[in-house]
């Protein structure tokens, strides 16, 4: 299986690396490819310009790999902070340039002239990871949790990704060297849950 695995934290040595490595570690070690990108560290754009929209336009070679990448990834791995309830900006950058019409969706025209969209992505599964410093109870009762429906409808239901396993680890600024180590080892069975270890032989 080939797996695309995305970081956007810019703390070198955060937990959300930590996450990634631990994801990255466990997919390698049950037979999956990887291609792994973090988004801080490689200075991606995430600037959409008015001509990259057009649905015919040249796109550099950098985002034309992503966007090749994007596609042919059997699952979909990512790991980001919650900032005001959203990805950070480089995430949700790569989102918009990369999941692009016609690359992870179209429209299908109907007689009013309406499109209803349908997702193009091979990939049948994704897992998203996130880290807060808010109280899960707070979390839900106060901002109804907004990356559960950003993710899980309105960027992966859409591109056709109906498998979506979320798990937000909090609170990380107050938590113990145990915690995260027992978080650690609960992201790498998840990993494992829904990416089964591959039985091929090549």
């Amino acid at each position: 299986m080939n797996v695309l695995v995305i970081i956007a934290n810019p703390q070198k040595g955060s937990f959300n690396h930590a996450i990634a490595e631990t994801v990255v570690d466990t997919l390698k070690q049950i037979g999956h490819k990887v291609v792994f990108h973090d988004l801080y560290l490689e200075d991606f754009n995430p600037i959409i310009k008015a001509e990259e929209i057009l649905p015919h336009t040249k796109l550099d070679a950098n985002l034309q790999r992503h966007c090749e990448e994007l596609c042919a990834a059997d699952g979909i791995v990512i790991i980001h902070p919650n900032w005001w309830g959203q990805p950070p900006a480089i995430l949700k950058g790569w989102i918009d340039r990369v999941f692009r019409a016609k690359v992870a969706y179209r429209f299908e025209e109907t007689g009013n002239g309406e499109g209803i969209p349908v997702g193009l992505l091979k990939a049948k599964k994704a897992v998203v990871f996130n880290t807060s410093n808010t109280k899960e109870e707070r979390e839900q009762e106060t901002f109804g949790d907004p990356l559960e429906t950003l993710w899980k409808k309105c960027i992966f239901g859409l591109c056709g990704v109906k498998n979506v396993k979320r798990k937000t680890f909090s609170v990380v600024i107050t938590s113990t060297q145990q915690q995260r180590q027992a978080w650690l080892k609960e992201a790498a069975e998840i990993i494992v849950e829904q990416f089964p270890k591959n039985t091929t032989v090549g």
